[in-house]
C-alpha cells in the first residue's frame, strides 16, 4: 500500500488543480489524485487524453454554465420520480394540476437549455481527433445521450413561444426510455470526468507543466519546482544513482526539495504533467513519501517507531520486485546520534541494492558522508555566508555541505558571551 499522507492530497493538492464547476467533478479531481496508474501505457493514455484538451483549448477554455441548472437537472433526472406521461396523454392534459404542469414546464427548461449549451457551445465543436480512440468514444456517448432530446428544436420553442403539454409529454417518455436503458447515470460519470480533465488541464496550460518521459534506471528533471510556492526557485537534477543522501543547514530548503522531486514523480505517475521544463523519470509502483513526521498516536508509535514501520514497508516491497520511490525526511533523527549514524549507514547501503527502485534520504549526520558506494550520491541545497549571516540560495548542489549554521546563529545571537 502507497504511504501517501504527507503529500497532503486533499488539502494541498485538490485546491491546485480544481478549477470544477461542481461538487461531482471535484470528486472525479481527488479519485485522480489518489490514484497512480498501474502501467506506462496507462500513463501515456492519460497524457494523450490532456494533449487532446490542451489542443481544444480554444473552445474549452470559456467552458461554463449556471450551476444551479446543473443542480436542479442532477436532481430532476437522479432523485425525482418522472412518470411517463405518453401513456396517460388524455388524462394529463385535462386532470394534471396547474402546479403539476408548470413544475414540469420548469423543470425541462432548465434541462434543455443547460443541455444544449453544453452540446451547441461545447461539445458539437471538439475536434475529436485530437484525443486517443477510447476516450473519443467517452466524448461521443456524451453526444449521443444528449441528441436524444432534441435539443435544438425544443430549445428553439422556449426561446419563442413556451412547452406546451404535447412537448412535456414526449419529453417524460425519452427520459422513462433512458432510464430503462440505464443510459443516465454513465452519462453524468462521462460528464464530471470530462470536467475534471479539463479542469485538471487549466493548470497544466496556465503552470506550464510538462509530460515527463519514462526511462528505465535514470532520473533528469530540468527546471523542476514546488507548484505551490508563490515565487519558487528552479532546479536542475540528474541522476543514475539509487540511493540520493541530500544534507544541508536547517531552513536551506531540504524539505522543499524532496516534496518537489516526489511532486514530479508522483504527477508523472498521475499522467497529469509534471512542474518542470522537463523529465526523464522511471516508472515506479509503489510510493512511499515521508516528509512531515509524526506520531501515530492510534497505534501508539513514536516518531522513531514510525519510521522504523514505514522503512521495513519499502523494504519489504522492494524485495518482493516492487519498483519503489521513497523519501525519507531527516531519517532516524528521532533516536541518539550513535544509534542513528549506524542505522542510517545500514539502511543507505541496504537500499542501495534495489537498482529498480529510488531512495532520497536528507540527513544532519556529517559523518555519513563517508557512506558511499556507486549507487549513493550525495546532495545539499546550498547556503552561503554573507558578512557571517547564513544566507540561503535553494539551489542544489552535488557533495556535502560544511557549514554549520546552528553555531553561526547560536554566537551571533550572543549566547556565547552570555553562557561564558
Amino acid at each position: 500500500m502507497n504511504n501517501l499522507k504527507d503529500l497532503n492530497i486533499e488539502k494541498e493538492l485538490l485546491p491546485l488543480f480544481d478549477h470544477s464547476l461542481n461538487k461531482f467533478a471535484k470528486k472525479e479531481i481527488l479519485k485522480i489524485l489518489e490514484t497512480p496508474l498501474q502501467s506506462t501505457n496507462e500513463i501515456i493514455n492519460r497524457q494523450n487524453i490532456l494533449k487532446g484538451f490542451a489542443a481544444n483549448n480554444k473552445i474549452l477554455k470559456d467552458y461554463s454554465y449556471t450551476v444551479l441548472y446543473l443542480n436542479e437537472v442532477y436532481s430532476f433526472l437522479d432523485e425525482e420520480k418522472i412518470e411517463d406521461l405518453s401513456q396517460k396523454k388524455l388524462k394529463y392534459k385535462l386532470f394534471a394540476s396547474k402546479q403539476e404542469k408548470t413544475r414540469y414546464i420548469s423543470r425541462f427548461n432548465q434541462l434543455v437549455l443547460f443541455f444544449h449549451r453544453l452540446q451547441s457551445k461545447y461539445f458539437l465543436r471538439l475536434d475529436l481527433e485530437q484525443f486517443p480512440k477510447e476516450y473519443s468514444f467517452n466524448i461521443k456517448r456524451i453526444l449521443q445521450f444528449l441528441s436524444k432530446f432534441e435539443l435544438h428544436k425544443y430549445e428553439h420553442i422556449i426561446r419563442e413561444d413556451r412547452l406546451k403539454d404535447k412537448h412535456v409529454i414526449k419529453l417524460t417518455e425519452k427520459i422513462n426510455d433512458l432510464k430503462e436503458k440505464e443510459l443516465i447515470q454513465p452519462f453524468w460519470e462521462s460528464l464530471f470526468l470530462f470536467e475534471a480533465y479539463l479542469s485538471i488541464n487549466k493548470v497544466l496550460i496556465k503552470k506550464n507543466f510538462t509530460f515527463p518521459i519514462f526511462v528505465e534506471n535514470h532520473i533528469k528533471l530540468v527546471d523542476f519546482y514546488h507548484p505551490l510556492i508563490k515565487e519558487p526557485v528552479k532546479n536542475d537534477f540528474e541522476t543514475t544513482s539509487n540511493v540520493i543522501v541530500l544534507n544541508g543547514p536547517n531552513m536551506s530548503g531540504k524539505s522543499t526539495f524532496l516534496k518537489s522531486v516526489g511532486l514530479c514523480l508522483y504527477f508523472g505517475h498521475l499522467g497529469i504533467g509534471i512542474p518542470a521544463a522537463s523529465g526523464d523519470i522511471p516508472f515506479c509502483n509503489h510510493f512511499s513519501i515521508e516528509i512531515n513526521r509524526r506520531d501515530d498516536i492510534l497505534n501508539g508509535y513514536s516518531h522513531f517507531m514510525t519510521e522504523i514501520m514505514n522503512l521495513k514497508n519499502v523494504v519489504e516491497n522492494a524485495v518482493s520486485g516492487q519498483q519503489c520511490f521513497a523519501i525519507f525526511d531527516e531519517l532516524f533523527s528521532g533516536t541518539n546520534v550513535e544509534d542513528s549514524f549506524e542505522i542510517c549507514s545500514t539502511t543507505i547501503n541496504g537500499l542501495s541494492k534495489y537498482k529498480n527502485s529510488f531512495f532520497f534520504i536528507s540527513t544532519h549526520i556529517q559523518e555519513l558522508k563517508n557512506v558511499s558506494n556507486d549507487q549513493i550520491s550525495n546532495y545539499y541545497i546550498d547556503c552561503e555566508l554573507i558578512e557571517d549571516k547564513p544566507t540561503f540560495t535553494y539551489k542544489l548542489k552535488k557533495g556535502w555541505s560544511n557549514i554549520k549554521v546552528g553555531r553561526i546563529l547560536f554566537d551571533k545571537e550572543g549566547l556565547n558571551k552570555l553562557l561564558n
